[in-house]
């Protein structure tokens, strides 16, 4: 089944009706599961409107983008940075020394 994203006024409108038909009726009515329906009214009751707004990811499609990059970019740093660190220990062992950067 296709997850559906309800605004705040659908969701405030489906509580209302559930006061006048009854639960069951109203999820029915709306296609909402009841465990859907009692974490609306609990959020509701606790905080309000301001509990049952839309908080989908509002990234920007750029932003997620350059995050997406940074992580690569990371990567990559963190690769050269062993690579550098296996050739120092090389280096050590091949002429004995304890700063590979003197020779």
């Amino acid at each position: 089944m296709k997850y559906k994203k309800w605004t705040l006024a659908q969701k405030l409108e489906i509580l209302s009706v559930s006061e006048e038909i009854g639960i069951v009726e109203a999820c029915r009515k709306y296609s909402v599961s009841t465990g859907t329906f009692y974490s609306w009214r609990k959020k509701f009751e606790h905080k309000g409107e301001a509990g049952l707004k839309v908080t989908y990811d509002t990234k920007s499609k750029e932003l997620k983008e350059a995050e997406q990059e940074n992580r690569v970019l990371r990567k990559l740093l963190s690769d050269r940075e062993i690579e550098l660190e296996v050739q120092r220990e090389l280096l050590k062992k091949k002429f004995g020394t304890s700063d590979p950067r003197k020779i």
